[in-house]
């Protein structure tokens, strides 16, 4: 930038790097679907009637995955994401069984 001679403010500059990296950055998706799996298995241990418990768990992992991948920049992890979405779409069809 200072070759091109353009004044930047070094703040604003900042934030909008911050964001950008935040944009980009899965984490919080992955600790809440790792969360929702986890206590997919429980629900899944009860003696109680859990089909649509479960289809519930089901749904908010499918919003994880769909977060993780509207931020995937990176075509291996784009691929683990449709991977993903075909084994949750197995568990729905088996949850239907359930219900």
């Amino acid at each position: 930038l200072a070759e091109l001679k353009i004044e930047t403010d070094a703040n604003r500059f900042e934030q909008e790097l911050i964001f950008y990296l935040e944009k980009f950055d899965i984490t919080e998706e992955k600790v809440r679907l790792k969360n929702h799996l986890d206590y997919f298995k429980k629900v899944m241990q009860s003696d109680e009637a859990v089909g649509k418990k479960l289809g519930f768990i089901a749904q908010e992992m499918g919003r994880e995955i769909n977060t993780i991948g509207s931020k995937a920049n990176h075509a291996e992890l784009q691929k683990i994401v449709v991977q993903m979405k075909d084994e949750l779409e197995k568990i729905k069809e088996q949850l239907l069984n359930v219900l």
